[in-house]
């Protein structure tokens, strides 16, 4: 039943919907989280004299700024002509604090012109400089552009919070059989595999150089590893037939767990990416399927998904194989089906998704209590994966009337939309691009 429902995912996978009409979210009820507005501290990016690039600079931060969900943004007319509130005095520059506060800023960021570019963060509640951040931003027009100042925005959440920010990463997804990768913020779409190669459930590697995925042929599915900007490929560790899917990266880089379907069953097996051998098997798919594995971020642990209990739910076993058990509890006849797990950075929690009346939707297991909370209820859910800083969880719902990327902050509850294509399947998170 597993397997042919995967070969049913893969024909829906190659043949997606034509482009929907996107409209704004109906959101339903969340499950789980509480927010109390105005915690959140307010930040203001000043405007001020600059060229095109400059301007540009302003408006991707902002854009980042207000995506890390760490600050409320203020908004205020845009002034051509001077930076709000900073001007010279017989003793170098002045800035106006008491503006800022009045302006409802806890935090203001000024971006000034110069080789290398120059951004200060200002602490409006203690009247100091709180970073300043000497920055090299290639032109306009260079590819490496808008990384660039992804990374100037998460190091001014640094500054404030003492974590980076989420700026500089990226997704894999797939549309219509092809993957492709994609910035946070939904900009910079670039296909990752050739046009006409089928393909299915890409993973970063740890450095976010490489992906893993599957490509279809007409023995079944090979294993691929890809240098991302290179392009350059090799196939791993399936020589044999069947279809091998799902390889995920352990966090050192040097393994891949992943599935493998043929006509003994599905099981979970790794391989020695490093030395490119030695095939381990970790399942017994004689009586069940195990599918769908995640490592733990310690590298010692590894989640999965089976079927011994009838339908598919969440196990947990020793990444050598030893010590499998039931992970995210069900009631027996009662819980719908258990899928796409992966466990958060911290290792705290574990997301998947589970049917509820029929649809898919996103729930977090607490890794100490094995309590299990769901977050989503409007649309369908589906295939979660984590940001780095596993405050925000990215998953596939066609809430907007097909398939796209959406976030959601699990601390304030804000959903946003990333993907805006004809159809996006199976995301994967990448780390941090540094």
């Amino acid at each position: 039943m597993m397997r042919s429902g995967l070969f049913a995912c893969v024909a829906l996978v190659t043949a997606g919907p034509a482009l929907a009409q996107v409209t704004p979210p109906q959101e339903g009820v969340r499950v789980g989280i509480t927010y109390q507005p105005g915690v959140r501290p307010g930040l203001l990016v000043l405007d001020g004299p600059g060229d095109v690039r400059l301007d540009s600079i302003r408006t991707i931060l902002r854009r980042d700024l207000e995506y890390g969900d760490e600050f409320e943004l203020i908004t205020l007319p845009r002034n051509d002509t001077t930076e709000l509130g900073v001007g010279s005095g017989p003793s170098g520059e002045s800035v106006n604090y008491d503006l800022y506060a009045a302006l409802g800023s806890d935090v203001t960021v000024r971006v000034r012109a110069g080789e290398p570019v120059t951004v200060y963060v200002y602490d409006v509640r203690t009247k100091t400089v709180r970073r300043e951040l000497p920055v090299s931003v290639p032109p306009l027009h260079d590819p490496g552009f808008r990384m660039a100042v992804h990374r100037v925005a998460d190091e001014v959440v640094r500054a404030v919070t003492g974590q980076a920010g989420v700026a500089a990463t990226r997704f894999l997804f797939l549309q219509r059989g092809r993957i492709y990768r994609i910035d946070s913020d939904g900009a910079d779409l670039e296909a990752v595999t050739p046009a006409g190669a089928r393909t299915f459930s890409p993973s970063w590697s740890p450095s976010g150089r490489q992906a893993a995925y599957t490509e279809f042929h007409d023995q079944g599915g090979r294993l691929y590893v890809q240098d991302i900007e290179g392009g350059g490929r090799r196939a791993v560790g399936t020589t044999e037939r069947g279809l091998n899917y799902t390889p995920v990266f352990a966090p050192d880089g040097r393994t891949l767990v992943f599935s493998r379907s043929d006509e003994g069953g599905t099981d979970v097996f790794t391989y020695d990416v490093e030395r490119d051998c030695c095939i381990q098997r970790l399942t017994s798919g004689r009586f069940a399927d195990n599918l769908s594995p995640t490592f733990s971020p310690d590298g010692r642990r590894i989640a999965f998904v089976s079927t011994r209990a009838g339908l598919p739910q969440i196990y947990a076993m020793s990444s050598d194989g030893t010590g499998q058990e039931l992970f995210a509890p069900f009631d027996y006849g009662v819980t719908g089906s258990s899928n796409a797990p992966e466990w958060s950075p911290d290792g705290r929690n574990v997301a998947f998704h589970r049917d509820v009346g029929g649809s898919p939707q996103i729930f977090l297991m607490d890794v100490q209590s094995r309590t299990v909370r769901q977050l989503t209820s409007a649309g369908r859910n589906e295939d979660p994966t984590w940001a780095p800083d596993g405050r925000h969880l990215a998953f596939v719902s066609n809430r907007t009337g097909n398939r796209q990327i959406w976030v959601i902050d699990l601390e304030t509850g804000r959903v946003r939309q990333v993907t805006r294509v004809g159809e996006a399947r199976l995301p994967a998170w990448s780390g941090r691009m540094y």
